[in-house]
């Protein structure tokens, strides 16, 4: 009895919460459709990794085949090809581009003068907002061996011309170099609302106990974003082996396809070009699980070094 009216109890304080915090639910509504329709919908479509499936047959009548095509993905000639690819072009990107972001964010927040922060910021924003259509196009008209500004400097100069689009050698410099210039200066953004919770009075504390700039950039500044940097290096590793379809798919070439191919790239042409369905869903999948073992791995590592993780 005393059971049932406890259960009772907190159903109705739940609906009195629902209906105090109604307009804020209200809010969320939107965000929560977006995901359920945009993420959770579609990982219905996972089970065509463990079928033969036929567009016309459907999910339901599609016969099913357990691990085949993932057998088949391990054993195919090429998967260390694109294993390597992948994995050297995501420790590039871990390595090279996200600390650079916190970086940015660092030399942007010493900065005094507030006008020159705005101008910079804006100048670091502009290229995220360009699509990888027009970055790829404009590095192509710098770097390219037909009349590219570079290029022309290099032959100025008398150096030999290097065919930067086309080397096998310089593709990945290139990919990292892109990636930096494009996305770089937005990945500022959450370090810097970071950065401007950091509480004033400890820097004038530190200065009255005689603290210079890298001291307090060292003592205040980074611990206090430490738990960001963490948070984001952890959800970081959730998309490992993304290396970006678009980015790569345009700076592929028959030049550099030996060490540019990649496991997006590869699902792609397997699945949309050559109508490999399930095939390409198992190599997909796998993506996907190496991406959520690298986030449990990495957020219970967090934990134990006294971090809060992502959950």
């Amino acid at each position: 009895m005393q059971r049932a009216r406890l259960s009772s109890f907190k159903r109705s304080q739940l609906v009195r919460d629902l209906l105090r915090d109604r307009w804020m639910y209200l809010l969320l509504f939107p965000g929560i459709l977006y995901f359920v329709i945009f993420k959770y919908v579609p990982m219905l479509g996972l089970v065509m990794a463990f079928q033969d499936y036929k567009p016309f047959t459907g999910f339901i009548n599609s016969p099913w085949v357990g691990f085949k095509h993932f057998e088949r993905f391990f054993m195919e000639p090429q998967f260390w090809s694109l294993f390597r690819n992948t994995l050297l072009l995501a420790i590039y990107n871990l390595v090279f581009f996200f600390p650079l972001p916190i970086l940015l964010a660092l030399m942007i927040n010493e900065a005094r003068r507030e006008m020159f922060k705005r101008i910079v910021q804006t100048l670091l924003y502009l290229p995220h907002f360009i699509s990888w259509v027009v970055a790829v196009g404009i590095f192509y008209v710098l770097f390219t061996t037909e009349g590219g500004v570079v290029n022309e400097l290099l032959a100025q100069f008398g150096f030999e011309k290097i065919p930067f689009m086309l080397s096998e050698e310089w593709f990945r410099p290139m990919i990292i170099a892109q990636s930096i210039w494009k996305e770089a200066g937005w990945g500022t953004i959450i370090f810097l609302a970071a950065l401007s919770g950091v509480d004033l009075q400890l820097y004038e504390a530190a200065r009255m106990d005689g603290a210079g700039r890298w001291r307090q950039l060292w003592h205040i500044t980074i611990p206090a974003i430490r738990s960001t940097i963490v948070i984001l290096f952890i959800l970081r590793l959730g998309s490992f082996l993304d290396t970006g379809f678009e980015h790569i798919f345009l700076m592929l070439n028959s030049m550099n396809r030996e060490v540019g191919e990649v496991f997006d790239t590869y699902v792609y042409m397997k699945g949309l070009t050559q109508a490999q369905y399930s095939y390409s869903a198992a190599v997909g999948l796998f993506k996907s699980l190496v991406g959520l073992i690298l986030v449990l791995g990495a957020n219970k590592l967090a934990k134990k070094f006294g971090e809060e993780g992502v959950y």
